[in-house]
């Protein structure tokens, strides 16, 4: 079982954490966020007190270009059942291979 835990983007960073999965949450309007999974925790990246937003998935590469990632995956769950009145569905969310690599 996972311990939630609120991971600090400059914790991460100074620390040169192992990441065993990034996921890229992906939410309309060019929002991303990002949650951690490191051993047995896992838990959202903030900056300071706020969860920490990126505008862009190249943003989210440029973030980690020197940490470890072992597993990137990114998420976007379609609220357009809710939208419409329908109940929300476990179905509407997709879930895809995210490349931390640099795109040089």
């Amino acid at each position: 079982m996972s311990t939630l835990t609120k991971f600090n983007f400059n914790d991460v960073v100074d620390k040169k954490t192992v990441i065993d999965v990034l996921e890229v949450q992906s939410f309309e309007m060019n929002v991303y966020l990002v949650r951690l999974h490191v051993g047995n925790r896992e838990g959202m990246l903030y900056a300071g007190q706020n969860l920490m937003r990126f505008h862009s998935t190249q943003q989210i590469r440029d973030a980690f270009e020197d940490i470890q990632v072992e597993k990137a995956i990114m998420v976007h769950e379609s609220p357009y059942d809710e939208m419409i009145g329908n109940p929300v569905n476990d179905s509407n969310s997709l879930s895809i291979p995210f490349s931390m690599a640099q795109p040089y």
